[in-house]
């Protein structure tokens, strides 16, 4: 799967996602978020997808992650991490680029 452990995707995850699953898929359900990111041959972009999932494993126990889950978990604290590293000088709170991060489970305006 990676070099790094379960237990290290586990807390990158914790601290990258910081929306709550209720949170999350009333963002995902907003017009903002879906007119942001590339869209899949679905119409569904790629980030609107992983938030769905990103919601499904954070409401399951720690014991029933598959293989899976930490794959996407593992993807999602990559994309947090770059994207985080890009963000715009001015308006934030308004940017494609602060949606794109919530799509992904992460509100770059919250402590």
């Amino acid at each position: 799967m990676t070099d790094r452990s379960q237990q290290e995707i586990y807390e990158d995850f914790s601290e990258a996602v910081n929306m709550q699953p209720k949170e999350l898929e009333e963002w995902l359900q907003t017009e903002e978020s879906q007119s942001v990111g590339a869209k899949e041959d679905d119409g569904e972009a790629t980030g609107h997808k992983s938030g769905r999932r990103i919601v499904e494993i954070k409401r399951k126990r720690k014991a029933e992650l598959t293989d899976e889950d930490y794959q996407h978990m593992n993807k999602v604290v990559g994309y947090v991490k770059r994207h985080t590293a890009q963000g715009p000088t001015s308006d934030v709170a308004h940017s494609r680029w602060r949606y794109s991060l919530m799509n992904w489970g992460h509100d770059p305006l919250k402590g």
